[in-house]
């Protein structure tokens, strides 16, 4: 059985100790901020900190930002809405992208629910899910319960763990390999019980893995029988290995158990990565029609609607698949040309989805990061920084994350310095 790590609020815990002095002067700051481990980048800043830098031109895979181009009808759309900026945007944005999002939805996840019964019910546009991703904990979690424990995955998104004792509560962490299912069948009953929300990544940051559909809904079931609400990231949904399939969807899994509701569900999608535009801040929360109009409501103060030129290009980009296609056969050239140089010097496979390898390294992962640092100038992520310490082990531990974001080029020429360095 995979352990499962609950956090309780408690500034005595080992893990909180290092972290629990606020370097904030202001007596009047929120006290949860005292909580906040580093971001993983931060850490690096420190690993990194003067050490040497070879004179290699630098190549960068240590940050999940997409490098392909954006598609040109999606700028053209910006441009030619931006007499929109003269108005103010409502926080359901409008009829026509929810109207997007909601056909973009039926035909890639084969929805049964009409699609403008989707588009006025279950749709909601955000500025980029990670701002959602944070927000819908803010939105939907009750400190003053007993049970205030939040599942997240281990490796993970830190968004996850931040939003979760910013709205007061606890994280609690189930380790994630490749093995999706295995993974959350492992979790024990006794965990859900804790429970008022779980965060789902899937397709899995780093690790790739992806779940089935009979896995979701073994999930689905567990959450409401244990009524715990499910939170699913779905923002690699779309860069999948084409031998592999798409990736199912919460929302698929839900009807196939009887919720054509989607009770208790919430998925998130972006722009970011499926069209390549991290700049453009777009994506949307979709399901149980009552949690969103909660997280409507929640928005309407928070004051964070999308500008109406983003919501038009944002229309575009979910009408069009050619170029969500073009993108991923460019990821699978980038896997198939950098895996044979890397796997003499790590155990590395190519991932179901999403663009990162996660390999298991035959040394330590932050000390292979600062050589690959300074003797190649090639930027990744120790493995250990992504991860939490569960029962003394950490699930990062001899692992590095590569983002394969890079021209293909590049990729290749990391790999080929990444082999020399590390041999």
């Amino acid at each position: 059985m995979i352990p499962v790590y609950s956090a309780a609020r408690d500034f005595s815990l080992p893990y909180f100790l290092s972290h629990r002095q606020s370097t904030f002067t202001n007596a009047v700051t929120n006290p949860d901020l005292a909580l906040l481990q580093p971001y993983p980048f931060e850490k690096i800043r420190l690993l990194l900190a003067e050490l040497p830098v070879v004179d290699k031109p630098r190549i960068a895979l240590s940050v999940g930002e997409p490098k392909h181009a954006a598609p040109a009808f999606v700028h053209d759309a910006l441009l030619k809405a931006l007499p929109g900026l003269e108005t103010y945007p409502t926080t359901r944005s409008s009829d026509a992208l929810r109207e997007s999002i909601a056909q973009w939805l039926t035909n890639r996840f084969q929805l049964t629910q009409a699609v403008d019964s989707l588009a006025t019910r279950h749709v909601l546009p955000v500025n980029g899910t990670r701002e959602a991703l944070f927000a819908i904990a803010q939105c939907l979690l009750d400190r003053t319960q007993k049970n205030r424990d939040v599942l997240m995955p281990n490796p993970f998104y830190q968004i996850y763990e931040g939003a979760t004792l910013l709205a007061g509560c606890n994280p609690s962490f189930y380790a994630i390999d490749d093995h999706t299912d295995d993974n959350l069948s492992a979790i024990p009953d006794a965990a859900f019980e804790s429970a008022q929300m779980f965060y789902l990544c899937n397709p899995g940051n780093p690790t790739g893995g992806v779940a089935t559909k009979e896995g979701l809904m073994a999930l689905i079931e567990r959450a409401q029988r244990f009524n715990v609400t499910l939170v699913s990231d779905e923002c690699y949904s779309e860069i999948y290995r084409e031998n592999s399939g798409a990736p199912v969807g919460l929302l698929t899994a839900a009807e196939a158990v009887g919720l054509d509701q989607y009770q208790g569900c919430l998925v998130f999608h972006s722009l970011s990565k499926r069209s390549n535009l991290p700049g453009l801040r777009s994506g949307f929360v979709a399901g149980d029609a009552q949690l969103i109009d909660a997280f409507a409501t929640y928005r309407t103060y928070h004051g964070c609607t999308m500008p109406p030129p983003t919501q038009a290009a944002s229309a575009a980009a979910w009408a069009d698949e050619e170029h969500v296609a073009a993108n991923r056969a460019a990821y699978d050239a980038k896997y198939a040309a950098v895996l044979p140089i890397l796997q003499s010097v790590m155990t590395a496979q190519t991932p179901a989805a999403g663009f990162y390898l996660w390999p298991q390294l035959f040394g330590d992962d932050k000390e292979a990061t600062q050589r690959l640092h300074s003797e190649q100038n090639v930027a990744v992520v120790p493995g250990s920084y992504l991860a939490r310490e569960m029962n003394g082990f950490n699930p990062g531990t001899n692992r590095i994350r590569m983002a394969l974001v890079a021209p293909i080029d590049d990729c290749i020429e990391a790999a080929k310095r990444m082999a020399s360095c590390l041999s």
